[in-house]
């Protein structure tokens, strides 16, 4: 024969309800100043918003990058410092991203390169992508740095290679290879 619910339900019902005592206070939250019932909602403190615009200022860094650099890298192993130029014949914008593509010239052998300057933190990637770019620097590494394209070190592709550092700044344009006498106007 079932046995009735209902005798039961009381003493389950009075064990589960909380018997009043002096040790229980309610959590309340700390607030900077205490407002008023007349105040309205309690508004909640937020971060500030960021302002800066990472893809305006690769747009940016796109129009005003100077297109040639000049410098030295310097081999961690001790080796003798070496003459570096950089020409970026291609520069354009993906996002916060700058995709720069052009030419290095280190140790008098010229090479193309390929990065990736990064708008915001101003981390570059740039990869050299020929066979041998001279200097002892072996196929397969890249230039990375936290600072632009004004100092960056090799990361080489094998564990016995030391790197170095590559340090740059703008530098003019080469110039024109003449090709005899100049070109003399009609008046």
């Amino acid at each position: 024969m079932p046995l009735p619910l209902a005798s039961t339900a009381l003493p389950v019902l009075l064990a589960l309800a909380p018997l009043p005592s002096d040790a229980y206070k309610p959590f309340v939250p700390a607030t900077r100043g205490a407002p008023s019932p007349a105040a309205g909602p309690l508004l909640i403190e937020s971060a500030p918003v960021e302002t800066f615009d990472p893809i305006g200022r690769a747009s940016l860094i796109r129009d005003q990058i100077p297109r040639y650099w000049s410098g030295s890298y310097v081999p961690f192993d001790g080796s003798a410092v070496q003459p570096v130029e950089l020409s970026l014949q291609q520069v354009s914008a993906a996002g916060q991203m700058v995709v720069l593509k052009g030419q290095i010239r280190l140790a008098g052998k010229v090479s193309p390169v390929q990065g990736n300057l990064n708008a915001k933190s101003d981390q570059l990637d740039l990869l050299v992508l020929g066979d041998d770019p001279g200097a002892g620097l072996g196929a397969g590494g890249a230039f990375q740095g936290v600072q632009g394209m004004a100092l960056s070190g090799w990361n080489a592709d094998r564990l016995t290679d030391m790197g170095g550092r590559l340090q740059l700044v703008p530098s003019a344009p080469p110039p024109l290879a003449s090709g005899g006498e100049p070109i003399r106007g009609l008046w």
